[in-house]
């Protein structure tokens, strides 16, 4: 919004040509998300208290987390606004991008919220049918992925694989499919990586740092061209909203780190994954996803080869799954599974920016 109102004032006032930029913009995008997570974060938490909003903990939980208990959580009402608003105020309006970006984190917050309504004043601790959710979550993937594939140019249905300057493949009209596979997998991906104090809202801020590079190296004909990678007229603008994501998560962080004050639950935890999703496919790097969310995947894995081992052979590979809690049963305190994993979460961003030169 300040880009198409403060930038054509430049011919009577010059300092607004900074608003040309999309890196100063970026920048106020985080600044922006972040006050308005410090300044609404206590009186969102005490809300939370007040409306009894308080986390449910599974009884075949880790022990150590049944002092959870009663913790606000909704913490997405947080941080969704938050992305909203800099999102709106530092991006261009104008851009197809900037609208298929925000809806994507509003409508995935919007089934989130349901769903831990209904869990906190419902009675009802599993809050919306699986089927219901699944649903929900299609067709909201649905829409974006039609929307990117009908305006879309000629690189819209191809998929663009690491350390190869070329696309490997056309799936055409099967690219509706599969981005709506990527986008539930992704949101659920990160759904079930939230179960430890911090440990999502960090793994997000490097997936966010990680995406808000490439965005603005896709968005620039010039960097496209000399690192052979995809080149997305407007994509730049994607580097405004993941900053915006990232500044969020830090401002939530600050009220979710051990001992968390506020979790975020499916309402922020589907809101962050159909962000990043979405910013995957926009910038054509659904495959890359897989290694710049490596620790979202490995999350998955664990618990798809939990259930495929009970069910076949009547073992169970891991002590508890996710992956996050096998490492707290073998005794681990929580703040070292987390420490640990944002440390090869930062691992797998620096692999995936590596490939920019290894093509």
């Amino acid at each position: 919004m300040f880009y198409e109102f403060l930038f054509p004032l430049v011919r009577y006032f010059t300092p607004f040509n900074v608003f040309q930029y999309i890196t100063f913009r970026a920048a106020y995008a985080a600044i922006t998300a972040l006050l308005i997570c410090f300044l609404f974060g206590p009186s969102m938490i005490e809300l939370l208290r007040r409306r009894e909003a308080g986390e449910s903990i599974r009884a075949d939980g880790p022990q150590s987390h049944q002092s959870k208990s009663g913790t606000p959580t909704m913490g997405g009402l947080l941080m969704v606004p938050a992305i909203a608003v800099s999102g709106i105020l530092w991006m261009d309006i104008s851009n197809h991008y900037t609208w298929v970006a925000l809806f994507s984190v509003m409508a995935f917050g919007t089934i989130g919220f349901i769903d831990d309504y209904l869990k906190l004043y419902h009675s009802n601790s599993d809050g919306m049918r699986a089927g219901v959710k699944f649903a929900g979550q299609t067709v909201v993937a649905l829409v974006i992925t039609v929307w990117l594939y009908a305006r879309g140019g000629t690189t819209a249905t191809q998929l663009f694989f690491p350390f190869f300057k070329d696309p490997l493949i056309d799936l055409s009209w099967l690219y509706i499919p599969f981005g709506v596979f990527l986008l539930v997998g992704c949101t659920n991906a990160v759904n079930l990586t939230d179960g430890l104090d911090g440990l999502a809202t960090g793994l997000v801020i490097m997936v966010g740092l990680t995406f808000a590079a490439l965005a603005y190296l896709a968005g620039r004909v010039d960097f496209a061209q000399y690192l052979q990678i995809v080149f997305v007229p407007g994509g730049g603008e994607l580097a405004i909203y993941c900053l915006a994501v990232v500044g969020a998560c830090v401002g939530f962080l600050w009220y979710n780190a051990h001992p968390a004050e506020i979790m975020m639950g499916d309402t922020g935890s589907l809101a962050l994954g159909g962000a990043i999703g979405a910013v995957a496919m926009m910038i054509k790097k659904e495959v890359l996803l897989v290694v710049v969310g490596g620790v979202f995947v490995l999350e998955v894995l664990s618990v798809i080869i939990q259930v495929v081992s009970y069910k076949t052979r009547g073992k169970r590979v891991f002590l508890m799954a996710p992956l996050h809690h096998h490492f707290e049963l073998m005794g681990w305190p929580e703040t070292k599974v987390v420490m640990r994993l944002w440390i090869i979460g930062g691992l797998f961003a620096i692999l995936s920016l590596s490939t920019l030169k290894l093509r």
